[in-house]
């Protein structure tokens, strides 16, 4: 049986009444080059064609899934005949950890981590803290301040190359046992988190009782009581139907997740003018930015 989520309190009532959603029709002209994959893990067909794989753990309809497809879309699109991009979602690749194993190892062309990141690399941890991300404009100067400049360098130590910073969005408590008014109603609470140390540490501290787990697993963690909620964005509530095992949506925004669009770092050869994966990562970023951002197309 479907339940209806009942709102609890309402923490940022302005982040709220504008949640912070990409459209992705709009996406630029941009996303569409290929120049931005500067990386030679993409097999070439008996046609020629070179096929790139993209792999995410959003659900059918989450905004991982609509940008990725648009993206793919217009990648195949303009670049017919010399490329093609397949998006693979609902972890059929394997959750976030595994797919940036597969990253290092060659055998995936791209992911869309999250959280995870800080697991990988500690700095990460930035995008951890409660309540640091203000919006969209206050996200795009710390993009540029910080992302690009210490945190990119730091992935590529780590063995990954981030071609862009897409958009995943501000995180939400649902659960299935109270209204969430304030911490002292997370005391006990059985709460799935992503992977990430920071995010179990900041649980703790409010009184839950958090547990990392594969997003692919928490539907039947949900429904079988094994968890009593958890925390995303709404489209990943949503598109994954976490709703339906829910009792009570609290609008808390507590942390803005960014989502990096990240390759692994392999050294290639000069790739001829022609070659669809010729290029640089600021196409990528121009693109990411534009996604977020909402503009027009190109």
């Amino acid at each position: 049986m479907k339940r209806r989520l009942r709102r609890s309190l309402l923490v940022r009532p302005t982040l709220a009444a504008r949640p912070m959603l990409a459209t992705p029709p709009r996406l630029a002209a941009t996303l569409t080059t290929v120049a931005a994959l500067s990386f030679g893990c993409g097999g070439g067909g008996e046609s020629g064609v070179v096929e790139l794989s993209l792999g995410h753990v959003g659900s059918p309809g989450s905004l991982y899934d609509v940008t990725a497809n648009e993206f793919a879309r217009r990648v195949n699109e303009r670049l017919a005949g010399r490329a093609e991009l397949h998006v693979y979602g609902s972890s059929q690749l394997g959750g976030d950890d595994a797919m940036l194993q597969r990253l290092r190892l060659g055998t995936l062309d791209m992911s869309l981590p999250s959280t995870i990141m800080s697991s990988m690399v500690d700095a990460f941890g930035l995008f951890e803290m409660p309540y640091l991300v203000r919006d969209r404009e206050h996200m795009k100067r710390i993009e540029e301040a910080v992302v690009w400049p210490d945190l990119a360098p730091r992935a590529e130590e780590a063995g990954y190359r981030i071609l862009a910073v897409w958009e995943n969005g501000f995180r939400h408590i649902t659960n299935s046992r109270r209204p969430i008014h304030g911490p002292e109603d997370l005391s006990g609470i059985k709460l799935r988190t992503p992977r990430g140390v920071w995010r179990v540490k900041l649980f703790q501290a409010l009184g839950a009782n958090p547990t990392p787990m594969p997003f692919s697993e928490v539907f039947v963690a949900l429904q079988t009581g094994v968890m009593d909620g958890q925390e995303n964005p709404l489209t990943q509530v949503t598109s994954a139907k976490l709703h339906e095992v829910q009792d009570y949506l609290s609008l808390t925004g507590h942390v803005y997740s960014p989502a990096f669009v990240t390759t692994g770092r392999r050294p290639v050869g000069t790739p001829s003018p022609g070659d669809p994966r010729r290029g640089g990562g600021d196409r990528a970023r121009d693109a990411g930015l534009r996604v977020r951002d909402g503009g027009p197309d190109g």
